[in-house]
């Protein structure tokens, strides 16, 4: 039995763990060969109800909140439990670096992110993740740890994950032509900026394919998750950017895909549940059968590819720049881009300004050479009060 920790577990990431875990620990009990999981510690921010039926179902020894009246509530809740009760990004940090801990997997959504991993990855824990801007803000700091560590780092992204089984026995430098990163195109996929001045926030959370958070499913709509995850792969598969393409495959079947030198092209093709990434990040490198149907290729009839549109939707393009420029310039778009998407779920700004925030938040100045945890913190600090400042 492995212990696992899951940060942001009423998450949609979290929630479909927990739900892989299930189905595993069945199969355990059937097939010897198979693992079976012991969930130690969870974390949530505000969803107490469901962070309570969680505890209740599942029996961790540690949580973790890290909205204080959501903690002060759930201590109430469980004080006739044993479990322990963390709060804040010192619980976050705690629960990933358990000693008993063999897995920790971080669906965290934000910059809130960044630290837990690194914990984890001191604590010589191997790491499932699902934060995207765990990387994209401190991804050389996050890789040289894992490296100095020897850590793990198993990408849960369908992208990056389908990039990983892609590259399993033909990942020498001298084989590779490209990384091919599938893109959706979200919810306006083929439409122009002027059909988008008046798009709503229920418009754009409705997304064709997955089923995700808000803050994901918003940035699937302005491409801004594929320049998150370009910048990913860049750290994760150690490549140049300028090698990472990026394809529009509106049926979400392929997920990602790699071309090597002699022409050949590898591709990961699954039906779009997040289930089937969760569960090799948690068995690699064995496979076991999944909750998740399987692919049907007669009955798709068809596949589709094209190309992003980067005059439309600026997102992209910023993020190719800002890893183009290094240092924290990744770390400055990504802080630009999670203010300027909260503030169109509040509807304070309109959908376009997504991407211009981000666009213009390359004009901060920031260093483009080695950094610290604490300079990532300060440039997400100055790229969050630059678009305060833009439109207040």
């Amino acid at each position: 039995m492995k212990n696992i920790t899951i940060l942001g577990s009423t998450g949609s990431i979290g929630t479909q763990a927990l739900d892989v875990i299930d189905k595993l620990n069945a199969l355990a009990k059937r097939d010897e060969n198979a693992p079976s999981y012991k969930v130690l510690a969870l974390t949530a921010h505000t969803n107490m109800d469901l962070l309570e039926k969680q505890v209740r179902m599942y029996e961790p020894v540690y949580v973790c909140v890290t909205d204080q009246k959501s903690y002060e509530e759930i201590k109430l809740r469980l004080r006739e439990t044993s479990v322990t009760v963390l709060y804040g990004m010192d619980g976050l940090c705690e629960a990933a670096s358990l000693q008993k801990n063999d897995l920790v997997l971080n669906a965290l959504v934000g910059m809130v992110g960044l630290r837990p991993t690194l914990a984890a990855i001191g604590a010589k824990k191997d790491v499932a993740l699902a934060n995207k801007e765990t990387l994209v803000a401190g991804g050389q700091l996050v890789m040289q740890a894992a490296r100095e560590n020897h850590v793990k780092i198993l990408p849960v992204d369908s992208e990056h994950s389908a990039i990983f089984q892609c590259l399993a026995g033909h990942n020498s430098k001298e084989y590779l032509h490209k990384l091919l990163l599938t893109a959706s195109g979200g919810a306006f996929y083929g439409r122009k900026k002027e059909t988008l001045r008046s798009i709503t926030v229920e418009q754009a959370l409705t997304h064709p394919n997955w089923q995700m958070g808000a803050k994901v499913t918003i940035d699937s709509a302005t491409l801004m998750n594929k320049g998150l995850e370009l910048i990913e792969a860049a750290w994760l598969f150690d490549v140049d950017p300028k090698d990472i393409e990026i394809v529009v495959h509106r049926e979400s079947i392929v997920h990602s895909m790699v071309r090597y030198v002699d022409g050949s092209v590898i591709a990961q093709m699954g039906v779009p549940d997040m289930r089937i990434p969760i569960q090799y990040a948690l068995t690699w490198p064995a496979r076991f059968v999944s909750p998740v149907k399987p692919l049907d290729l007669v009955s798709l009839g068809s596949l589709s590819f094209g190309e992003p549109d980067e005059d439309t939707f600026l997102c992209l393009p910023a993020c190719r720049e800002a890893i183009r420029r290094g240092g924290l310039y990744p770390c400055i778009v990504n802080g630009a881009n999670e203010q300027a998407v909260k503030l169109f779920l509040d509807h304070e700004i309109g959908f376009l300004q997504i991407g211009e925030l981000v666009r213009d938040a390359l004009n901060v100045s920031v260093s483009t050479g080695s950094y610290t945890v604490e300079d990532v913190l300060e440039a997400d600090r100055t790229a969050r009060e630059a678009v305060l400042t833009k439109i207040r």
